[in-house]
């Protein structure tokens, strides 16, 4: 069994550490990630400019200037010599809640693994300003969701999605099947001055939850849940097929 761990937060971050040297107690572990911070990259490819690999120790390597789906591509379209069995990205630093998904590189990162035809789950821990850190508790988590996936394996289109509460294992209520919610809008961009008193602009934060009631992820993690949410990559808005279909009819190329 070979996994591939990934993440957006670097290749030396804590939590992709903590989860490289967890998962090594079911398999055996390549990382591939990013030379250096790239949250926010969603699923970007580099399509300008050829990648570069170094390796930074034994089956350890990082992509310079490379995003999370770059690592992850590389890594499943001819890298290596051998096939990995299943993508495992994280741990973030940071949830991963509601629409936080369509932005997110380390979501983006499983998604790539499912492109690819193998299972796939991305885990981040909620973290904030004064919380614990607790990466070896989703470590942890991470790890029993593995096992029970090798165990019982689930099809492969789907991507699970889980978010960690930032606390010490024991003080874990359990897991819980959940939905995205969705987040009030970001905050207004923040003004600032560069070194040649230039104006620049830093994108504000990220919205509180709005729609974050009962069976949401954010309910879940308040209250002290892990939550896992199951992702998919079509995203056709099936019901509103016939819905479209009728009102394209009133409107007619001539």
């Amino acid at each position: 069994m070979k996994i591939l761990v990934s993440n957006d937060d670097g290749f030396r971050a804590d939590g992709i550490l903590a989860l490289a040297d967890t998962l090594k107690e079911l398999a055996q572990v390549t990382v591939m990630a990013p030379d250096r911070n790239r949250s926010g990259a969603s699923n970007s490819l580099t399509l300008d400019v050829p990648l570069r690999v170094q390796e930074a120790e034994p089956d350890v390597f990082c992509v310079l200037g490379g995003t999370p789906t770059d690592c992850v591509h590389l890594a499943i379209s001819g890298f290596f010599d051998y096939r990995h069995d299943m993508v495992v990205s994280g741990i973030n630093d940071g949830a991963n809640l509601g629409d936080d998904v369509l932005y997110s590189g380390t979501v983006a990162a499983a998604m790539e693994g499912r492109f690819l035809g193998l299972p796939t789950l991305a885990v981040s821990l909620c973290t904030s300003d004064g919380s614990g850190r607790h990466f070896a508790t989703a470590a942890r988590v991470a790890r029993h969701l593995v096992a029970q996936l090798l165990a019982h394996p689930l099809e492969r289109a789907m991507i699970l999605n889980v978010n960690v509460p930032d606390l010490p294992f024991g003080q874990l209520r359990g897991l819980r099947t959940t939905r995205l919610g969705m987040r009030h809008p970001a905050e207004q961009v923040v003004p600032a001055r560069d070194q040649r008193n230039r104006v620049v602009y830093w994108i504000g934060p990220a919205g509180a939850g709005a729609d974050a009631g009962e069976g949401t992820d954010f309910d879940a993690v308040a209250q002290g849940y892990v939550s896992v949410t199951p992702l998919q990559v079509d995203l056709t808005r099936h019901r509103a097929l016939d819905t479209v279909r009728d009102w394209l009819s009133k409107a007619k190329l001539e």
